[in-house]
């Protein structure tokens, strides 16, 4: 029955030290430094193929462990296949109680709640900035004349290896 860690940050230039403080009574921690977004994850994966049978995963943060409500309720149906509990630090959650697996997936709920309304408004934002003529994207580099000129080149035959030296 081991105590397994799991800790992640988002990009390279952020640390881990904090989470890995709070996990530091785990007797093996995996860590990972990539998007939550990303359902390529290594070591998480490695880690929920390590834990077995009554050992404990712990993360300090529910939104360290899943981006969405559906990948935490896979996460939560792997580990509950193996019999492996979810403590989670900082929301008071632990899965080896009918009251900590209530509570686990209300916060699921709620923090994919609060995601999707986080991208209704940067949406809502776009929408108005654009309204307002700002441009998103980087600037055209060629002209439509130049574009006009090597579309017609392109139909010609010439390569776009040859095009792109120009």
């Amino acid at each position: 029955m081991a105590m397994v860690g799991y800790a992640r940050v988002s990009s390279v230039g952020q640390s881990l030290e904090v989470q890995i403080e709070k996990l530091k009574h785990c007797d093996k921690i995996f860590k990972e430094k990539c998007s939550g977004v990303s359902y390529k994850r290594p070591r998480l994966k490695a880690c929920l193929e390590y834990v077995r049978e009554g050992d404990t995963l712990v993360v300090t943060r529910l939104d360290r462990l899943a981006r969405s409500t559906l990948h935490l309720c896979e996460i939560a149906e792997q580990l509950e296949s193996k019999q492996v509990n979810l403590q989670v630090l900082e929301q008071s959650i632990d899965t080896g109680d009918a009251t900590g697996r209530l509570l686990f997936n209300m916060l699921g709920a709620i923090s994919q709640f609060e995601t999707e309304i986080r991208a209704e408004r940067q949406m809502d934002g776009i929408q108005n900035a654009k309204a307002r003529g700002v441009q998103f994207g980087r600037k055209k580099q060629l002209t439509p004349g130049q574009c006009q000129e090597l579309r017609k080149r392109r139909s010609q035959g010439v390569l776009i290896k040859t095009l792109m030296e120009v």
